[in-house]
This record gives structure tokens, sequence and C-alpha cells, in this order.
């Protein structure tokens, strides 16, 4: 697999971030229509966009740095994004909390705002695997040919590393978020004014649900006293959705 998609003045751009690009404006796009939809503003949510989004890159570098940290030598090291080396968890949590910081400063509902955004997200992360793919990481363990035949021959080129084959759990993740992104979009124009919220506790509960299952079978996790952080994290989202939920339905929302 080649990582350079092609070089600008001997730069080297990266699939990576191309996809990764192609993933954001593709969010923006659907954010647009279920705004439309719904009757908001998509204006804040492009003002709101221009703050979280670059919280979420640094946060979700600073997560895969930190406990990753005895691989990176240098400050050089530490923000050198174009091979990958990004935690979406560590993204989601940095967006979440700059989104709700911004929502108080410009006096706004944020979970009414946040419904319209967590279906373009989640398609984002769904387009985003795919960089993963290019740069041949995010897989999970050694398969057989017989396996991997099962697949279109990209993938099982793609999957072929070091003279072996390896799950394709990027594609199976991105499968997952795309059929989550289904369901969150009809989630967000079906609700009721009184549940606000319910779209971003839905997004907390199917995604890691998901992201539960591939991770054990990833080889590149990131590990926490012998634990996949990733699993934890996703069975804390499941717990913090399911609790959403639950005070969604017993009282309006108000903030």
């Amino acid at each position: 697999m080649n990582r350079v998609a092609f070089e600008i003045f001997g730069i080297e751009i990266m699939w990576y971030g191309i996809i990764i690009s192609l993933g954001v404006v593709a969010a923006l796009l659907l954010a647009n229509i279920l705004a439309k939809k719904k009757g908001l503003n998509f204006e804040v949510i492009v003002d709101a966009f221009l703050v979280v989004f670059p919280v979420s890159i640094i946060t979700a570098r600073l997560y895969y740095v930190i406990f990753e940290f005895e691989n990176y030598h240098s400050f050089i090291d530490v923000i050198n994004i174009r091979n990958g080396g990004m935690a979406i968890h560590g993204g989601v949590i940095g967006a979440l909390i700059s989104g709700y910081l911004f929502a108080r400063y410009r006096k706004i509902n944020f979970l009414e705002y946040v419904d319209v955004i967590m279906p373009g997200v989640i398609l984002a992360q769904a387009i985003g695997r795919w960089g993963n793919f290019m740069n041949q990481e995010a897989h999970g363990g050694e398969v057989t040919k017989e396996f991997i035949s099962r697949f279109p021959e990209f993938i099982q080129r793609g999957m072929y590393i070091n003279g072996a084959y390896y799950h394709p759990t990027f594609l199976y993740e991105s499968i997952w978020d795309l059929l989550v992104c289904i369901v969150l979009v009809l989630l967000a124009l079906k609700k009721k004014e009184k549940d606000k919220g319910i779209v971003l506790a839905g997004y907390a509960i199917l995604y890691s649900i998901g992201r539960f299952f591939i991770e054990g079978l990833r080889t590149d996790s990131l590990m926490v006293f012998g634990l996949r952080t990733a699993q934890i994290v996703s069975l804390i989202s499941i717990i913090l959705g399911i609790i959403l939920i639950l005070w969604i339905k017993r009282k309006k929302v108000h903030y």
C-alpha cells in the first residue's frame, strides 16, 4: 500500500489526511441537511466546527500519545499526525467538552444542536476508517488466505502485511458506523421536541457496542493496566448513554 496520494512542491500528501478531510466534509453536509429539517441555524454549527474541530484533533492525538508515550521521542514526533496515530475516543471527548462550552457561550441548546451533528460524526468515522486501511493500521490478528479471500481483492492486498493476512477490522467498524449513522439519522428526524439528547445517547450506546467487540479483534489496541482502553471507554459510554436516555424520559431538557 502506498500511503502517499501525491506530492505538491515536494510535500507528500497522505491518503490518511485526504480521507479524514472527506469525512469532515460529509459530516458537515449531513449536519446541514438535518439542521434544515429541524429548523436549526447551520451557521451556528459552522461556527462551532471552527472551534470544536481543532480541539478534537488535538485531544485525539494527545489521547493516543498518552497511552503510547514510550514511542514518541520529540515534540515533532508528537505533532506529526501524517501517518496516523489518533484515537477517536479522545477526539469525541474533546469535541463534546468544547462544544458544550461553545453552546454555553453562545447561549444555545447544546443537546438540540448535538443531535443533528452526531449522525455526521459517525459518518465521518465510517469514512475515516479507510484512512487506517491506507496506513495498514487498526487491523486485527492474523487470518488464513481462505478467510481473507471472502473479501474484495483490494482488501486482500491491503491486509497482506509482512507476509501474512490480517483481519480487516477497519472494514468491520466502517460498516458498523454506517449502519449506526442510518439509525441516528432516523432518530434525529423522528425524535420528539422533549427528547433532546436522544441522538447523542444513541450514538454513545450503538457505536460503543460495535467498538467493544471489534476492538477485541485488534492487535494495536491502546492498553491500560493490561486492559484495552477502548473497551473500557465503550462500556462507560454505554452506561452513560443509558443514563442519559432515562434522564431524558423523566424530564424536559432546558439547557
